[in-house]
């Protein structure tokens, strides 16, 4: 699916086994929005939500850490952006009571959170974790009843 934004148009596939949401609309606009907002230049985003298992192999295999996350990023090529976005659904799933979302935007601000690392932002201190919150945050309101 491809969907414009004002630095251009991203073309976007969405690997999905959750029911309910149309995913890939959802996601494409909102990845168009976060691109844009961010100023960056982007040309394609793959996005798979997926398990528990698959996201921290990744992790294990990719990043040398043997712990499960909730999202990783793969920047591709720089400029424009091209990238990779695993979402563990599971940890959406187990984790959006908790923070009063529906499941739907808890998985939507992972993927969002895994596009600012696109966009070269990083969660690595306090004060970078608060940063990408109100990002994730401004980025998800925006994209209600996207």
């Amino acid at each position: 699916m491809t969907a414009e934004g004002l630095s251009g148009s991203v073309d976007v596939s969405v690997v999905a086994d959750v029911a309910g949401d149309d995913w890939e609309e959802r996601i494409a606009r909102t990845a168009a929005r976060v691109f844009t907002g961010e100023g960056v230049p982007f040309v394609h985003l793959s996005v798979v939500l997926a398990d528990h298992g698959t996201v921290h192999s990744l992790n294990r295999e990719w990043l040398d850490h043997d712990w499960t996350t909730d999202v990783i990023s793969f920047l591709l090529e720089e400029d424009p952006v091209e990238g990779e976005v695993y979402v563990d659904v599971e940890t959406a799933a187990e984790r959006h009571e908790e923070f009063g979302a529906p499941l739907s935007d808890e998985i939507l601000r992972y993927v969002i959170h895994g596009i600012l690392h696109l966009c070269g932002h990083d969660d690595a201190t306090d004060a970078e974790r608060e940063a990408m919150r109100r990002l994730e945050d401004r980025y998800l309101a925006s994209s209600s009843g996207a």
